[in-house]
């Protein structure tokens, strides 16, 4: 989905947020949630924004994922803890899809939805690779990243503080 339609189904993607970030190791708070989805809105206007949800027959939000295109101005390359070479962190507004969050609530795992859902929101995505930050204590996240193609590249704190993340990426074409 485009932008404007995510922010119409805002309240489901920020459950779905609230519900999986909530569980170990990540253990963010209900304030933690509302500010992640304060930053939501200006996420959805960001060049190459694609979301896609997933929901029941009954209409019960299952899964959730989202990103855009990393620009030379929004660069996740300035969180890695040490250089990476310049031909990895060049970027050009086209280059590299960001997959800012990625989540399945627990009752839906591991019954596929988390393949299907990140393949079709790769199907919209006309970067070359896919880059995303995964905290290095969430190995089943990282478990299952590896299994779909991603490399780890470098290390990064998002907003230089908290958790170190492992920076990884899928190259697409």
């Amino acid at each position: 989905m485009s932008g404007a339609a995510a922010i119409e189904e805002a309240p489901a993607f920020r459950r779905i947020y609230a519900e999986v970030f909530a569980e170990p190791p990540y253990n963010e708070t209900d304030s933690d949630a509302a500010e992640a989805f304060e930053r939501f809105p200006k996420q959805t206007r960001q060049p190459g924004f694609a979301a896609v949800l997933a929901r029941t027959d009954a209409g019960e939000p299952v899964a959730m994922a989202f990103g855009y295109l990393v620009t030379p101005e929004n660069s996740w390359w300035d969180e890695v803890t040490a250089a990476v070479p310049p031909e990895m962190s060049r970027e050009d507004g086209k280059r590299t899809f960001a997959l800012a969050e990625f989540a399945v609530r627990r009752a839906w795992r591991g019954r596929g939805v988390a393949r299907r859902l990140h393949r079709c929101l790769l199907e919209r995505v006309g970067a070359e690779r896919v880059m995303l930050f995964v905290q290095q204590e969430a190995e089943s996240a990282r478990r299952a990243y590896r299994s779909w193609g991603y490399t780890k590249v470098a290390e990064a704190r998002a907003w230089g503080v908290g958790d170190l993340h492992d920076v990884m990426i899928l190259p697409l074409h």
